[in-house]
């Protein structure tokens, strides 16, 4: 760590807290005496999105939590319940330790949270996510539910 003052690489630890999300270090410089704050924080990166068409892009959590949001609207599902299931799917996105991970990874994990949430807020990401097109399939996703299996 160099100082900020005389750019001096000689600077030492005189103090270190963490609160989890962070560690809150105390640097002293051992060329001037200049005391000054750094922050360590870990940074999660998160795996490219490989879309149907085979393209690629940034894994972006607003288009999750819009889908979970557009499939709960006008059910009681709070912000809270829709917030947990973005983190609980960003930790199994996280536990494939994986630079790339196709899209249709992430509708089934979108789909799994959904399921435990409200069936009825399931049926309808299915809907759009298996792109339904006839009743039939409907009818098959919503006996599964009574099975307690999953149609994939």
């Amino acid at each position: 760590m160099f100082c900020p003052k005389c750019s001096s690489d000689k600077t030492s630890v005189t103090d270190s807290r963490g609160d989890g999300g962070a560690i809150r270090r105390r640097r002293e410089c051992g060329e001037c005496g200049y005391r000054f704050t750094t922050f360590e924080r870990v940074e999660i990166a998160f795996p490219v999105v490989i879309k149907k068409d085979g393209s690629r892009e940034n894994y972006d959590r607003e288009k999750i939590r819009g889908g979970l949001r557009r499939a709960c609207e006008k059910r009681p599902v709070s912000m809270e319940t829709i917030d947990a299931a973005l983190e609980a799917i960003e930790k199994r996105i996280q536990e494939l330790c994986q630079k790339e991970v196709e899209s249709r990874l992430l509708g089934e994990l979108v789909m799994d949270e959904l399921r435990k949430m409200d069936k009825i807020a399931y049926v309808r990401f299915a809907s759009v996510y298996r792109e339904f097109s006839d009743v039939s399939q409907f009818v098959d996703t919503l006996e599964s539910l009574d099975n307690g299996s999953s149609t994939r």
